[in-house]
């Protein structure tokens, strides 16, 4: 079926609206495939394996917008122009609506009460944002990414200095005295106090701990750069400070991947100086010597495990930690034998596809123990190990979907699943692909019914590799509470109708996919 392209050279709209007008694109009769997007290499990248690419789309660049429609050719003219339509009534609407000022200062006028602003622009801009926010006395969520470290270390200095709180750059998580900020999700109000370096690890820990019946105090969240050497682990420092002199907050409870050394340490020495007890969990991290550490300090070693471990600590009638971990074992072994059996010669590889980089470095944490073979990503625990092309899967594959080679241009794929959808697809196709592992993210921000477009994608894949005489296991964790506005319950049915094997985290889907391979 033929393929053209429209080239809009530098013609910019926001990632949502693309999204929406790109799906819009593709439910027009005749349309096969549509995809409206900024013409960066990596969306360049995805258009070539969707077989949406034409020689003259190689010549744009990341400002020019690319409408690329395949569909009979007696239609593409009106697909075009009907996208175009699409796109002037996208602006036009966006044009409209009540007053919002366009300066933290006008906005300052507007709510004298404010403290804490959440500074969400392109990343050339958001420095100037958030010290403006700063020297204005405001706490800052700097959602942006694309910010030099030179320009974290001095914002993140001063905040200290001042005492305010610079989370970020590139927080997509927070929880403010039961405010959520970014991406977050539905929580009760309890004792436990999060300070992190990892968006959805933070949302992992929180809604782990809402189903233990155990809320939280706040949900301080660092940006990823924090526990690097020098960054110094500012904010992870001044967020255990806080908490630490907080009265509501009884346990504390930190995620990061590895901080560097020096991090570490200090983190350490802070955690045993708490008269709270405090749960330590360092994605990847090898086990600290503990026993000579003054104060009530456990390392835990997934996300899963935190949670548990705070739970406990917070007085949750649970039984311990290595118990519940056991009986989860044995649900998962029940699982292995029947799925391991249905898959046949030559479905070798594990194919992880995340919207969310914490839970995609946890599977690589888990899958890299239990695995001699090479683990590739686009974002790996081992540089030696990154993928060639973050759009083809290698062997056993990890693609974070949400780093920024994906997310210029488009939108987080929590709030859109077409890339991740195509994804699917290519990986059902190849004959070697045994596995594939999913997270679905809810809460506020995150795409209103993941599930609704989800599980028809993931039931047309596993109907791709039966028609070629496989059997493809898609194995999926929920990352979410009762109260998010997505009803947890009505996702969970829908992607199990699907055909997805659901599990009860992260972890625990990491864990039973590696175990399926090995059995």
């Amino acid at each position: 079926m033929p393929v053209k392209i429209l080239l809009k050279p530098s013609e910019y709209h926001d990632s949502v609206s693309l999204m929406q007008v790109g799906a819009e694109l593709a439910r027009l009769p005749g349309v096969e495939d549509a995809a409206v997007v900024m013409a960066t290499q990596a969306n360049l990248g995805i258009l070539r394996e969707a077989g949406l690419l034409t020689p003259e789309a190689q010549a744009a660049g990341p400002n020019d917008l690319l409408i690329a429609v395949k569909a009979p050719e007696e239609t593409l003219e009106e697909a075009l122009a009907q996208a175009e339509k699409l796109l002037k009534r996208k602006a036009a609407a966006d044009e409209g609506g009540e007053f919002r000022p366009k300066t933290l200062r006008g906005a300052l006028k507007a709510h004298t009460e404010a403290n804490l602003a959440v500074v969400s622009v392109a990343g050339r801009y958001a420095a100037a944002e958030a010290w403006e926010a700063l020297r204005s006395g405001l706490h800052v969520l700097l959602f942006s990414d694309n910010v030099s470290l030179e320009d974290e270390i001095a914002l993140k200095q001063y905040a200290v200095e001042h005492g305010l709180l610079l989370m970020g750059p590139g927080a997509g998580t927070a929880i403010i005295n039961g405010t959520a900020l970014g991406f977050a999700n539905v929580l009760p109000s309890g004792p436990v106090g999060i300070v992190s370096a990892a968006g959805t690890g933070l949302q992992e820990v929180c809604c782990l701990l809402a189903r233990q019946g155990v809320g939280i105090t706040q949900g301080i969240g660092t940006g990823g750069r924090d526990g690097k050497a020098q960054v110094g682990g500012l904010m992870m420092l001044a967020g255990l400070q806080a908490l630490q002199a907080d009265p509501a907050t009884k346990v504390l409870l930190v995620v990061s991947k590895p901080p560097d050394e020096p991090v570490t340490r200090q983190v350490l020495a802070q955690a045993a100086a708490a008269d709270k007890p405090v749960v330590l969990c360092f994605l990847g991290s090898p086990a600290f010597d503990l026993s000579g550490l003054p104060g009530k300090v456990i390392q835990a070693h997934t996300l899963e495990e935190a949670a548990l471990s705070a739970a406990c600590l917070a007085g949750a009638p649970l039984p311990p930690v290595a118990e519940l971990l056991l009986q989860q074992e044995r649900r998962l072994n029940i699982k292995i034998g029947p799925l391991a059996g249905a898959l046949r010669p030559g479905q070798s590889y594990l194919r992880g596809l995340y919207s969310g980089g914490t839970l995609c470095y946890e599977t690589q944490v888990i899958w890299q123990s239990e695995m001699e073979a090479p683990l590739h990503s686009n974002a790996p625990l081992d540089e030696a190990n990154r993928l060639p092309d973050s759009n083809r899967s290698l062997e056993h594959s990890v693609v974070d979907l949400g780093e920024e080679e994906f997310t210029v241009g488009r939108p987080h794929p929590m709030i859109d699943n077409s890339l991740r959808i195509r994804r699917l697809l290519q990986e059902a196709a190849d004959p070697e692909t045994a596995v594939i592992l999913l997270d679905v993210v809810l809460g506020y921000g995150a795409h209103p019914n993941p599930a609704a477009e989800l599980a028809p994608a993931i039931q047309q894949a596993r109907e791709l590799a039966s028609d070629a005489g496989r059997w493809l296991i898609v194995i999926a964790s929920l990352t979410g509470t009762a109260g998010d506005p997505q009803a947890f319950q009505e996702q969970s049915a829908r992607l199990e109708s699907a055909g997805v094997v659901l599990c009860e985290s992260n972890a625990a889907a990491a864990r039973l996919a590696i175990r399926i391979l090995k059995q």
